[in-house]
């Protein structure tokens, strides 16, 4: 799978360590984030990996600032995104079941290492369930779309 992945400033450490963890798992990574400390404006990056994902140059986007919320906010903008931030497991699941996401977020202040891997690892082994929910998502699109 084909997955971007784009941070800022307040996450370098924890970007490449999902980074390496992905890659491992055998998953191409597109890094469209920053390796520098240096403060930088997280919708650049929030932006970047949005893009891919609506193109199609990567399946899923992984966002991680402080709080994952800047990054989400930033990237719920594009159309066709659907941003969530999770620092749990479980929601990071039923995003993808429910609400079809296509980028999670978290916060390098918020959630470690490991638990970032299982966010992640939820995150992408859940598949859209379709039904009751599809209807849901047409009326996000609609919303979007200016058309409710």
């Amino acid at each position: 799978m084909n997955i971007a992945i784009g941070n800022d400033h307040a996450a370098v450490e924890l970007k490449n360590h999902i980074k390496k963890y992905l890659e491992e798992k055998g998953h191409c990574v597109i890094d469209l984030g920053d390796n520098g400390t240096a403060r930088l404006d997280y919708p650049v990056y929030a932006k970047k990996v949005a893009d891919a994902v609506v193109t199609g140059q990567s399946d899923l986007g992984v966002l991680i600032c402080g709080t994952g919320i800047g990054m989400s906010l930033a990237a719920n903008k594009v159309p066709g995104i659907r941003a969530a931030v999770c620092s749990e497991p479980y929601s990071a699941r039923l995003t993808r079941q429910h609400n079809n996401a296509n980028i999670i977020a978290f916060g390098a202040r918020v959630v470690g290492p490991a638990m970032a891997e299982m966010i992640v690892d939820e995150f992408l082994n859940a598949e859209f369930e379709g039904g009751r929910h599809q209807r849901r998502i047409d009326m996000i699109t609609a919303i979007e779309q200016g058309n409710m």
